[in-house]
């Protein structure tokens, strides 16, 4: 997209600081406050209109002020563009290109929306303030050029009761009485040229923990979070951070996981609080990598910002490549490359395997289309390319081109061909010629192999989940590290590359054992012939971890699509039962669990299918066992929970009944220990999902009084698992009330989804009563776009889809508008495998035994 096409501020000013002073804060009923902002500006051509972004800001005056104190003119009109949420200000005379003093009075609203400057409610009576600025939110809180690449610097002052806490980007300078007793003005440091999406402030009665830095730079937290990891940031991009201090701040009520504001990350509580003894071991793993992104983000987006919001991939694919690469330093134990291929690689895979996918790097003609772009294909497969581009270049030579980006942009702007160019010095490499395709273009190819006498052709094409690329949606050649590994132990690496639509491989035999895509390093799927998928299905101890992974979840996907078939799926899965892995089990049971969603209102196929889960995980299950020991390290505590969740959701019987015995004992108030703490999420679900009333009385009592951290994510999820009609609808109302926080409301989507036997009501539910969801999600589009995408995409029948788009596209929906695009496409894809496969599915489970 040329500049040209975005909509983008008059070019006739630009910020150069901002002072901006908030005041007369009104809490209680009216949650209002007055602001006074100077911003210098540089003045660029002449003009008698300046014009910013503001929304749901009343401006009272503005004048401008030369350089020298001349009052130069008064603004004699104020008007409003709702729509593009711009302010005019027309001033009677022309101001010459110069340096002036943009003088605004203004008030605006301290809003519950999770967006802008917004209040947080704890309980009936406790508030905190903080904000939420990104991507164009900003302006919700004070008139501001509110686009990445017009930074500043800003100076920050609030007025607030004395008995408070005020934060902000930079340490505080000085506090002075404020207008009336009892109130003070808090004066903070200016910040280094930054976007305005950065800037935060905030306001509580807030405990923190502080520590310093080997480099005497200042962090307060809500949790022991490792320091190290902003030492080790500094590390990895060679240069200082650039702040005098670090806050880590949770939030009662935020619609994302995290925020980056320099120097004042912003958390959702789940994301930064660990309650040692009382939380979910998963939790610890979360927050490790939130934390590490988040600080990632101080360098990465922070000190160099994307130009604009087309390259948002820049900031936030680059910043989940480095947050593993952080907590895998940090946690080595933790296997988190393996994690990242089971959930990063695969989650990507499938957005991007859909037909709605857009390319990592989007055009974006106006800012406010830039929410809908946080997504899967930014986030997970822009990092999923990074880590492909690291493997091949070697990590060290990598990081040094990093760096050298970094620091030749400091404090400025840069594009993703700055990225290559730097990244290219560094390797002497054709970066952009390798990259360009894997960025600009949309979707990613699978790799079909051929077996020939003394040789092996491979082939590229676009990988569709629906399997249909038509010819003017095949045109693209990429770039694809082909890491074949050879020989009996797999032990000779090939690095050459694909780069043109097929080619032939001379040097594979046709009894030579090989794997390509050496530990799933590569972002696309590959396609073997069936005699060779079933070898490598037979020689699963020459495979690591990432491979067994990246096997696993290409046959499922080809079974998807229909270059595989699901009987090869089900007959490479038998090969698992022995597995030791807690990540090779998250990969077969997402598989499984995909299949048995997609087959469900086939009742032989799904018996069938439950049977064979049930075949598959017990042995695994039962040599877990129930019992944790103290030193007992992470992965073995997952892959228990998943294993008797796997097994007692498909029937084991001893399992179920230990679950429900376990539950009693724990409900009844007999013995509250009962339930660990890392199997509260399986023992409540699996005792909702079997029982009635009472177990589900039983949870919906826990979530409301519960005091850990995570109890209430883990009680939702589970309450969402119950098969009785009458308390769905229950627990949808429960879901929708004030007893939720807004934040948290997807989750109940995400859990009735999962629960194929019920999860028509949901989308019954939301038609009968729109009016009163949209009211409740309509606030915060990220929010409402979650809801939609992740509570409809898993029915597997056409007349659904075509309800869904039907119903909702006679709503005013503009921004869930690519969120339905996403529903359709996955529906489209589940129906048409499921009459395509059923058939052929329960043919296989007939004759293997299972149904």
């Amino acid at each position: 997209m040329a500049l040209t096409d975005r909509e983008t501020l008059p070019d006739v000013a630009k910020p150069i600081n901002y002072h901006l002073s908030l005041f007369d804060l009104q809490t209680a009923d009216s949650w209002g406050y007055k602001g006074l902002l100077k911003i210098d500006l540089k003045v660029t051509r002449a003009t008698n209109e300046i014009i910013l972004n503001s929304k749901d800001i009343q401006v009272q005056g503005a004048d401008l002020v030369a350089k020298n104190g001349t009052h130069l003119a008064n603004a004699s009109e104020i008007s409003y563009d709702k729509k593009s949420e711009r302010v005019s200000l027309k001033f009677p005379q022309e101001v010459a290109p110069s340096d002036v003093l943009l003088s605004i009075n203004f008030t605006g609203t301290i809003n519950d929306a999770m967006a802008g400057f917004y209040r947080s409610k704890r309980g009936d009576f406790h508030f905190m303030l903080s904000t939420q600025f990104e991507s164009c939110d900003a302006r919700r809180a004070f008139p501001c050029f509110d686009e990445p690449n017009l930074k500043a610097s800003f100076d920050f002052e609030i007025e607030i009761p004395k008995g408070q806490t005020a934060l902000s980007n930079m340490p505080v300078i000085a506090e002075r009485d404020g207008s009336h007793p009892g109130l003070k003005f808090v004066t903070f440091q200016r910040t280094p040229v930054m976007s305005t999406y950065l800037l935060a402030w905030a306001v509580g009665d807030f405990e923190y923990i502080e520590a310093m830095t080997e480099r005497k730079t200042k962090l307060a937290m809500p949790s022991n979070v490792p320091i190290a990891r902003l030492t080790t940031s500094s590390e990895i991009f060679e240069i200082e951070y650039p702040l005098p201090k670090a806050d880590l701040l949770a939030v009662h009520e935020f619609a994302a996981g995290a925020m980056e504001n320099w120097g004042l990350v912003t958390y959702r509580t789940t994301a930064v609080l660990f309650d040692e003894g009382k939380s979910d071991n998963r939790y610890k793993n979360r927050i490790a990598y939130v934390v590490a992104h988040e600080l990632a983000h101080q360098w990465f987006g922070n000190l160099v910002t994307m130009d604009w919001w087309n390259e948002l991939w820049l900031n936030e694919g680059f910043a989940t490549w480095v947050g593993w690469l952080a907590v895998d330093h940090f946690h080595p134990e933790w296997n988190v490359w393996s994690q990242f291929v089971a959930e990063s690689v695969q989650q990507a895979f499938h957005l991007d395997s859909l037909r709605a996918s857009h390319p990592i790097e989007v055009p974006v003609r106006n800012a406010l289309e830039v929410d809908q772009i946080f997504d899967h294909i930014s986030y997970l497969k822009g990092s999923s390319v990074i880590r492909m581009l690291s493997s091949h270049l070697g990590r060290e030579t990598f990081l040094r081109g990093v760096a050298a980006y970094l620091k030749s942009h400091a404090y400025g702007n840069a594009t993703t061909n700055d990225l290559w160019s730097a990244l290219g010095h560094a390797s002497g490499q054709d970066v952009h010629g390798f990259m360009d395709p894997w960025i600009r273009k949309i979707g990613f190819p699978v790799v079909t192999l051929a077996e020939e006498p003394g040789q092996v052709t491979v082939q590229q094409s676009r990988f569709l989940s629906t399997g249909d690329a038509k010819p003017d949606e095949d045109e693209t050649i990429w770039w694809i590290p082909l890491g074949i590994k050879s020989g009996q132990q797999l032990a000779t690496l090939d690095t050459r590359a694909l780069t043109k639509k097929s080619d032939t491989l001379g040097t594979i035999g046709e009894d030579t054992f090989y794997k390509v895509n050496k530990d799933l390093a590569g972002f696309y799927r590959t396609n073997y012939p069936p005699a060779r998928l079933e070898r490598l299905g037979q020689s699963l101890e020459l495979l690591s971890t990432e491979d067994k992974i990246g096997l696993l979840g290409d046959a499922a996907a080809l079974a998807v699509s229909g270059e595989g078939t699901t009987p090869a799926l089900l007959a490479l899965l038998e090969g698992f039962k022995d597995e030791g892995n807690y990540l090779v089990w998250s990969q077969v049971s997402s598989s499984l669990a995909n299949l048995r969603s997609v087959f469900s209102q086939n009742e032989q196929v799904a018996a069938g299918l439950k049977k064979f889960t049930k075949d598959l995980a017990s042995p695994a299950a039962e040599r877990a066992g129930w019992e944790f020991q103290p030193d007992e390290d992470y992965l073995a505590i997952q892959l228990r929970k998943l294993l008797i969740s796997m097994a007692g959701n498909a029937g084991h019987e001893s399992i179920a009944s230990e679950a429900k015995k376990r539950f009693a004992l724990w409900a009844s108030g007999e013995d509250k220990s009962a339930i660990h703490t890392n199997l509260r999420s399986v023992v409540f679900s699996l005792n909702v999902s079997e029982g009635g009333r009472k177990e589900f009385d039983a949870v919906k009592e826990e979530y409301l009084r519960t005091d850990s951290v995570d109890g209430k994510e883990i009680c939702l999820a589970a309450l969402g698992k119950t098969k009785d009609p009458a308390l769905v609808t229950e627990y949808l109302d429960f879901v929708f009330s004030d007893k939720v926080a807004v934040q948290d409301i997807h989750n109940g989507a995400v859990s009735l989804a999962g629960n194929a036997k019920v999860r028509h009501l949901l989308w019954d539910y939301i038609k009968s009563n729109w009016t009163s969801v949209e009211a409740r999600l309509s606030s915060n589009n990220i929010v409402f776009d979650r809801f939609i995408r992740m509570g409809l995409s898993k029915f597997a029948d056409h007349q659904t889809g075509e309800d869904i788009t039907a119903f909702l596209k006679s709503k005013n929906i503009g921004a869930l508008t690519r969120a339905l695009i996403i529903v359709a496409d996955n529906i489209r894809t589940n129906a048409s495998y499921k009459e395509r496969d059923q058939a052929l599915v329960l043919e296989w489970l007939q004759a293997h035994g299972y149904a």
